[in-house]
């Protein structure tokens, strides 16, 4: 998303936000622009008015001029949206206007309107939504939502009211609205009154499709709870503190297994894998797990490098003295097709090649499909740190031999156990008793050890939160928006755009800016963020992670307070 800035016809800075509409279609390459109205568009406003309101909902009466112009036209505020398809000029397709002075239309429709409102609440009426056929596909509609949000906030409206066209009575209540009243309006074109709190509105924002700062107050309050960006641990998903607090079971009776086994089933069918084994650890613990695998194919190897958890990676083969060599590029470096095929061509004898899928450290994500897909046209084993990956990102394992990660981070459940994911069955050489899958494979319920029921009864309140494609895709849009904000406001964003992590932001503070210092003061304010590692110390770096149950509605705020 870009944003450039204008003044409307009043002298107040108005936002643009521009996206591309993403279509096989015709209007596969037009971008859409909303925008506060100007007195330019007094014209296309009362043609589309006309076409709408007259035309398509016999609202109004035609007239000889074909323009209808709104008897509140004075006191409307007008979202609106243009389309700019390549090579033509901008063309208004979409409208929607905010009013906040009563009476409002409803006043004269509903002598008691106040009686079925909410008290104390600060009202505006929303009116005049129209969108040209052509273009009636959701975009336009949730951008125009989207601006009219911001504007209406910025102005301090915590209460909207609307007359909904019945035909989309089912639409409005999904996205919030609450009906009230009696119908309103005439045969031809009838209206339910509704309103839509800012609670519900917030409560409904993934519906909506809207950035974070179009969920925030024109001024954020403190959070009064710390809002956690940390990558670990985050914020709880609701259920998990409750579960974990249950009595502990027996790792050997039959209720625990079942619990285990319904746990291992969600992660295996949310990745495609085969397998998956739970042990009581970290994601370090994990690792370990997959070089002992890693040893016991007796192979060379090669592992990729570009950041500080790809280093990690060359210390654990290290440690396990596997025979490998590295492959190392920057820190805010990606591997893209050509540097894997050529890294494997300067090693010809690798067998196998280990990766970390997002570098947590410098917010970059490999391609996943790439690496598998590589891999699998020279035989190469796939082995993937998937820690900070698994439940940010959408992670198909079912091309990877071997692949760790742990229950916190992007899962939104406690740390303690370490996954290990496995596409076959684990070899037959003697390993350490810990860390041979064999063990867990053949074992009654999963449970080789003494396991831990809290924390695997933890995991499975998280899994029933696991991020549908929706919940994916709003992490990755809050992440660009993130690290556009902080780019706007002269940031250094580390990582290479073209291959930017969703959930990570890694940030260069100034020369001289010590990162732990800043983390205080942002943790004073109530935001937590990660600049305590080493890694991020040594560096003058902080990072603000979405991962798990992270505080959207809080991201403008901590904007906002990191920028003196």
């Amino acid at each position: 998303m870009a944003q450039t800035h204008a003044e409307s016809s009043h002298g107040h800075p108005v936002t643009y936000r521009i996206l591309p509409v993403h279509s096989n279609g015709p209007f596969a390459s037009m971008m859409l622009r909303f925008r506060l109205a100007t007195a330019h568009d007094a014209d296309a406003l009362a043609d589309l008015n006309y076409r709408t309101f007259v035309e398509e909902i016999p609202q109004h009466a035609p007239n000889a001029v074909r323009r209808l112009v709104d008897k509140f036209d004075a006191e409307n505020t007008y979202v609106v949206a243009e389309a700019h398809a390549d090579g033509g000029r901008p063309r208004l397709v979409g409208m929607i206007c905010i009013r906040g002075r009563r009476p409002f239309s409803l006043d004269g429709k509903l002598p008691d309107l106040n009686a079925h409102l909410p008290p104390h609440r600060a009202a505006c009426e929303v009116r005049l939504l129209a969108v040209e056929t052509a273009h009636r596909t959701g975009a336009v509609f949730r951008g125009l939502v989207a601006a009219l949000a911001a504007e209406a906030l910025r102005r301090g409206y915590d209460l909207a009211l609307i007359s909904g066209t019945t035909r989309q009575t089912r639409l409005y209540r999904h996205l919030g609205f609450e009906p009230f009243g009696p119908l309103v309006g005439t045969d031809d074109a009838s209206y339910q009154p509704m309103y839509l709190t800012l609670d519900r509105f917030r409560a409904h924002a993934d519906t909506f499709d809207l950035p974070p700062d179009a969920l925030a107050a024109p001024e954020s309050p403190t959070p009064t709870h710390p809002a956690n960006f940390l990558p670990g641990p985050g914020t709880l998903w609701p259920g998990v503190a409750e579960a974990l607090a249950e009595s502990p079971q027996s790792h050997r009776c039959a209720a625990f297994h079942a619990v285990l086994d319904d746990v291992r089933r969600r992660l295996n069918r949310m990745t495609n894998a085969a397998n998956v084994q739970v042990l009581v650890g970290s994601g370090t613990l994990a690792n370990d797990a997959v070089a002992a695998q890693l040893a016991a194919l007796d192979a060379p190897g090669l592992v990729l490098v570009c950041g500080e958890f790809g280093e990690r990676l060359v210390d654990h083969a290290r440690r396990w003295k596997l025979p490998h060599q590295s492959s190392v590029k920057p820190w805010g470096a990606a591997f893209y097709e050509d540097d894997v095929v050529s890294a494997l061509d300067a090693h010809p004898e690798a067998r196998w090649l280990w990766a970390v899928h997002l570098e947590t450290s410098t917010g970059v994500l490999l391609d996943l499909p790439m690496l598998a897909r590589v891999c699998r046209e020279r035989g190469v084993r796939l082995a993937l740190d998937a820690v900070s990956s698994l439940g940010t990102v959408p992670a198909d394992l079912s091309d990877v031999w071997m692949a760790s990660s742990t229950s916190g981070k992007g899962l939104g459940a406690l740390a303690g156990l370490a996954l290990v994911f496995h596409a076959d069955a684990p070899s037959d050489v003697p390993l350490p008793r810990y860390l041979d899958l064999r063990a867990y494979a053949s074992a009654d319920g999963g449970v080789a050890y003494t396991h831990s029921s809290p924390l695997v009864h933890a995991l499975a309140a998280a899994l029933h939160h696991l991020p549908t494609p929706d919940g994916f895709a709003r992490i990755r849009r809050d992440t660009a928006w993130l690290r556009g904000r902080l780019r706007a406001d002269g940031w250094d964003v580390i990582g290479d755009d073209r291959a930017s992590a969703p959930g990570v932001v890694t940030v260069a503070l100034p020369p001289g800016a010590a990162s732990e210092a800043v983390g205080r003061r942002l943790a004073a304010a109530g935001y937590l963020v990660a600049c305590g590692s080493g890694y991020l110390a040594v560096r003058g770096w902080l990072q603000i992670c979405l991962m798990g149950n992270y505080p959207r509605a809080h991201l403008p705020g901590l904007v906002a307070y990191l920028t003196p």
